[in-house]
């Protein structure tokens, strides 16, 4: 079955209209505001004082270039429904927490300047970086929730090379690969939280635990995944979500090699080397490589590489019989 749509829906509203409308949205309440706002606001802040001055409405399209180009920009890729999935997904959470970041720091900067004589006697609530990465990160997980693979689907019409590895009773082979739960913890420690309580300490205050925690999440994310090969056919979950699936129908075959994820991919995680060949490779050694109908490759390492590989081609002979 191939597919022809161009857009994804959900990617459309989340990564395309959401950004606009929020750009437009501090715009309006700027507006709105403006006759109780000095006839400059403050724009920038340093340690002790606002640095930078400007008029609210100039501001106010500045904030709106800047949430559309910049986390707009990022987003826009979910809207992409023939992209990587995966891919998609993760620069529609970076890019609606770059939205949710400007947005909350433009109203808070908007509100603590409402009826204020003086714009240079004012601070900005440095919570607010904090909040709107969180706020931002959040909806854009709901987003990146409501994305869907909208990749060609071709079925296989021969069965997989007879030299390939067989189960004899083909079942469901699961394994976590990449970061296991003590290290995805370490790893967290090390890029999250460990450089979020050393700003934290310099600020004095609790908001870079927002920023940087949420950073630490998100590559522990890439670094980790769960694979399972069943009857269905095999896919690839992260962050409790699918980012990649393939159907027993569409299986060509499936071998088994060795595979070096930076000789092979030029690093670990999901990578792309070349046109439709995908690696979910996090260390070196074994790796289920799976060969589907519509042209993609998966290279999956694993130490269960050869059962994977096993159940994938049995439960192919079992489609084709049944037809």
């Amino acid at each position: 079955m191939k597919s022809s749509r161009v857009v994804d829906p959900a990617g459309a509203v989340f990564g395309l209209l959401l950004p606009v409308v929020a750009a437009l949205c501090g715009v309006i309440l700027t507006k709105v505001w403006e006759p109780r706002l000095p006839a400059e606001i403050a724009t920038h802040w340093t340690t002790t004082s606002p640095d930078g001055f400007a008029t609210p409405m100039s501001s106010a399209w500045t904030f709106a270039l800047v949430t559309v180009l910049f986390g707009g920009g990022c987003a826009a890729i979910a809207a992409l429904a023939q992209a990587m999935l995966m891919m998609r997904r993760t620069m529609l959470v970076v890019g609606l927490s770059v939205v949710g970041l400007i947005l909350t720091v433009q109203v808070v900067l908007l509100y603590v300047q409402l009826d204020v004589a003086d714009a240079s006697d004012t601070e900005l609530p440095l919570w607010s970086l904090g909040l709107g990465v969180v706020i931002g990160a959040v909806v854009g997980l709901l987003g990146a929730a409501l994305l869907r693979d909208y990749r060609p689907r071709v079925s296989a019409t021969s069965p997989p090379d007879p030299r390939l590895p067989r189960a004899d009773d083909p079942a469901t082979v699961a394994d976590t690969v990449g970061f296991g739960t003590v290290g995805s913890l370490v790893l967290l420690l090390l890029l999250g939280v460990a450089p979020a309580v050393a700003v934290c300490l310099l600020v004095d205050g609790w908001w870079p635990l927002a920023v940087f925690v949420p950073v630490g999440v998100l590559i522990v994310s890439l670094l980790r995944f769960r694979v399972i090969v069943d009857r269905s056919g095999i896919r690839v979950v992260n962050m409790g979500m699918t980012a990649l699936q393939y159907g027993v129908d569409e299986i060509e075959g499936a071998r088994v090699d060795v595979i070096k994820p930076f000789d092979d991919f030029g690093g670990w995680g999901l990578k792309v080397k070349g046109r439709r060949n995908y690696g979910v490779v996090t260390r070196t050694g074994p790796a289920v490589i799976v060969t589907t109908a519509c042209g993609d490759r998966l290279t999956v390492t694993s130490a269960r590489a050869e059962d994977m590989a096993g159940a994938l081609n049995a439960f192919a002979d079992r489609r084709l019989r049944r037809l």
